[in-house]
Order: C-alpha cells, then structure tokens, then sequence
C-alpha cells in the first residue's frame, strides 16, 4: 500500500469546504502525515462548515474564510499548493430545483473559476474533485459503473458533470493533473444536522438521537450504498498520492442497503426507535433516483482501496460522536 504519510508530510494541501463534513475528517488526517494545511470555506449558515469540526487540530491548520466564488480570493490561495482536495459545493437535491442559479455559480461556474487560477497561478499542482452518484441519475442497470450513462434528475447533477467534465479537460488540455472520485451516500462525524438536505443517514440520525420517529419516504426498498467518511478520506488521499488516478474518473462505493434496512440497523445500533413509511412530497417524487449500487473495482484496481468500516461500526462512532457533541452540531457555530 502506498505510504501516504511519506507522500503529503511537508506539502502544502489546499482543501475547500475545509470546514465541511468531509473536508474536515481529511484534515486530521493530513495533520497526523504533518502536511501544511490550508482550509478554505466560506462558513455559509447552510452548507456545513463549522468551527467545531477542527477542535483539537486548531494549531495545525490555516483557515481562511472564503468563497470559491471569489476568483481574487482563488488566484491568491492556489499559489504554492502541492495538493488541492476541491470538496466546496453543495449537496442538495432539491435546493438545486429551488434555487438552480446558486447551484450553478458554486458547482459549475466555481469549479471552473479554481481551474484558471491553478491554470495561470499553480498550473503543476494535483486537484481531485468530489463527484457524486447523482450524476448518474436512474440507474440502467446495477451496479453501476464508470461507463454508465448519466441522465440526472435534477440540476445538482448536471452541474455536478460540468464540474467534473472541467477537471479532466485541464488535465488533458493544458497538464493540470486532476482526478473526480464520485461519492455515494457518506456519512459519520461532523456532517452538519440542520437539515435533511445534504445526506439523509446523518438525518435519520438526528431523528433517532431525538426520540422522534423516522420518516422514510416512498416504499423504504430503494437501495443506497452506503460509505462511512474515514473510508471516504483515504480513498481521496490515495487517489491524490497515484499518478494513475490523473485524468481518470472513479466511482466509490461500499454496502448497499435499503432506506428500510439501514433505519433497523439504526434503530439496533442505538438501542432504541421506530419509523414509518410515508408518500413522496411531491418535490422529491420527481427527483428521486431509485436503486443506486456501485461498482469501484476500477478504483480498487488503481489504488488498492476497498472499504473497510462496517456500517455497524461507523453507525456506533457516528451516534456516539453526536450524543456526545450535539451542542455544536444541533444548531451549529
């Protein structure tokens, strides 16, 4: 396996959405391997970032609070980056049907903003984009795999292809070596609990912390595969670290279950709750993508990765980690 401490020890490491869910998980990991850190978020009330996340790494991080859609701010933090892990975007399905020109500006018009800035300022510098299954929209067939076409439902993912189409594009196109790792369903410590609208596991999580009853909607036999966030950040570390991953795109992927399925694991797991199953509103009935498996033997065969936390396992470190810090994730810094 690759040594990944030996590989980011001393390199500067840019991550936007640094604050995030994810970004933040990959932060304490660089800080063990002694990397200098640059956390870039712009702490916007509704997309995550959150102070809290970095307790504890405080000291071993720069943060500067910015917006990806800040072109000035790009051209100026890019310079001297080793690494950039470009996790700014959002998430959310139907805020992208709402409200498709925010979407549009930070998935799409952003993400080609960064690639100038590293194109005229970095241009040797590594960047790896975080796609996502939405891209893919309704699956054709199962499971779904690199080649598959995409067909999203909503605009989140038509932005989310741009963004990604950009990244391989400036590699091939004028050398800047880059790579997107499409995500499914992530979760574990220090996503945002506000709302529902940027990963419903953590969601069902909240729900079964409060002692409220957990409303899955449609049949509750819909498929999602299922990744906890540590096996999430070293597949991002290893596709950074291999010269194979430039240019290429990858799906990620783990243990696949049913919406009904996963609220029982919960349920075990924490010893206690219930759900129902409720209609679509009619918002989300329109977007909603059905059965969702991946295939990442591509990704295993270039890197060596496979998941490795059990859902049970991550499920326990996720109640665990909010019951014990809810105060700063209920209703957030």
């Amino acid at each position: 396996m690759t040594d990944l401490k030996n590989v980011f020890s001393g390199k500067n490491v840019m991550i936007t959405g640094g604050l995030g869910f994810i970004g933040s998980t990959l932060a304490y990991r660089l800080a063990e391997y002694g990397a200098r850190i640059l956390l870039v978020d712009s702490l916007l009330p509704e997309y995550g970032g959150n102070l809290y996340n970095i307790r504890g790494i405080e000291k071993d991080v720069l943060v500067n609070i910015s917006d990806v859609r800040d072109q000035s701010s790009m051209h100026f933090l890019v310079q001297g980056q080793d690494y950039i892990f470009n996790l700014a975007g959002t998430l959310s399905h139907t805020d992208s049907m709402k409200d498709p020109f925010t979407d549009l500006q930070i998935n799409c018009v952003a993400q080609l903003s960064i690639l100038e800035s590293c194109r005229k300022y970095n241009p040797g510098v590594k960047i790896i984009f975080a796609g996502t299954r939405g891209q893919y929209g309704k699956a054709d067939y199962l499971p779904v795999d690199e080649k598959h076409l995409m067909h999203p439902t909503d605009v989140n993912g038509i932005n989310n292809i741009a963004g990604e189409l950009y990244h391989i594009l400036y590699n091939n196109v004028y050398g800047i070596k880059a790579c997107s790792l499409r995500l499914t369903n992530t979760f574990g410590p220090r996503h945002q609990m506000k709302h529902h609208r940027q990963g419903i596991i953590n969601w069902f999580i909240r729900q079964l912390i409060d002692g409220q009853k957990v409303k899955i909607y449609g049949s509750g036999e819909q498929i999602r595969d299922t990744n906890y966030v540590d096996d999430v950040v070293e597949a991002l570390l290893l596709a950074m670290a291999s010269d194979k991953t430039n240019g290429e795109v990858y799906n990620l992927g783990g243990t696949p279950l049913s919406l009904k399925e996963l609220v029982v694991k919960m349920i075990q797991v924490h010893g206690r709750g219930e759900y129902a199953i409720e209609p679509y509103p009619e918002e989300a009935s329109k977007i909603e993508v059905g059965d969702y498996v991946a295939n990442w033997q591509k990704f295993k065969q270039a890197t060596g990765w496979e998941p490795k936390v059990s859902i049970e396992t991550g499920l326990k470190k996720t109640f665990e980690y909010y019951e014990k810090n809810r105060q700063y994730y209920w209703k957030g810094l």
